[in-house]
């Protein structure tokens, strides 16, 4: 080989090693919005706004939600949104509290106006007991406000066909319950959340119910594009090593996701190959 070959073969290998991998690309698209971490936290219930900040930055999240009706930018001391940095995260207003169609889509408008963002986590909620959502108010309020430009994340139940309109009305993201609100039960009906990954290409993203890293990793190994969550940080007793947590497992199952995990087998195979195995009597 003469050394000009030699020094181009050195060069297109550095070349390659400096190149940026595009098969490591893995944002989360959203509409027009594109995010690196599929983590999304809730701004509720923490001790202190200084607390809510630290678990913010451990999680490592982009995406931060805030209920419309705490965002009163009138009074800033008041105003959750005053503590958050938002040059470094992407608010995501939600209508938590809202009972009917109307008054979602009228909270949807007002954060539209205080926050400026299209961006809006849709909840109509059924009951103040089990805080799951409405059906028939969510199906109308999700079309509503995509007609009106809204990019809209849609808080649902574990419903398939519920989650196949949803997607056929325009939502960005169709975000099934893993369980009730703040319940930390988890992932409880895994196989619908199957089901509405094979029925719908919209992004989905689980939402509500996670209690604990683990309950992560499994939503992730499902193949969801995402996990929101709130009380699992919040409530934990250490808020700030749960967040870090939270962060670790949504990566670890994403990684299992995509590596594919092996079949399951009733019986036995054994990992070690059984050729060239020595026997009893010391020969091969």
């Amino acid at each position: 080989m003469s050394q000009g070959v030699e020094i181009r073969d050195i060069e297109q290998r550095e070349e390659s090693a400096d190149a940026p991998d595009d098969s490591r690309d893995d944002a989360l698209v959203l509409g027009e919005y594109r995010f690196t971490s599929r983590l999304f936290v809730g701004t509720g219930k923490y001790s202190s706004n200084e607390e809510m900040n630290e678990c913010l930055e451990a999680s490592g999240c982009e995406v931060v939600t805030v209920a419309i009706r705490r965002a009163n930018l009138d009074d800033p001391e008041k105003s959750l949104v005053s503590h958050l940095d938002r040059d470094r995260y992407t608010l995501l207003p939600n209508t938590a509290g809202c009972y009917s169609a109307e008054e979602a889509c009228r909270y949807a408008r007002l954060g539209r106006e205080l926050l400026e963002t299209d961006l809006i986590k849709l909840e109509v909620l059924g009951d103040e007991k089990t805080l799951l959502p409405d059906p028939v108010a969510t199906l109308e309020a999700t079309a509503t406000l995509v007609a009106e430009g809204f990019t809209v994340l849609t808080y649902t139940s574990d419903d398939p066909i519920l989650a196949r309109h949803l997607a056929e009305a325009g939502a960005a993201s169709v975000m099934p319950a893993g369980s009730p609100i703040g319940s930390g039960q988890g992932i409880l009906n895994p196989n619908n959340i199957r089901i509405i990954l094979d029925t719908i290409d919209t992004p989905v993203i689980v939402d509500a119910g996670v209690g604990t890293a683990s309950d992560v990793a499994i939503a992730m190994e499902l193949g969801v594009e995402g996990v929101l969550l709130n009380s699992g940080i919040a409530l934990a007793r250490d808020p700030v090593r749960m967040a870090r947590a939270m962060k670790n497992a949504l990566l670890a199952g994403r990684e299992a996701y995509q590596a594919g995990r092996i079949e399951r087998k009733l019986y036995a195979n054994a990992s070690s190959p059984s050729e060239g195995m020595v026997d009893g009597t010391g020969s091969s």
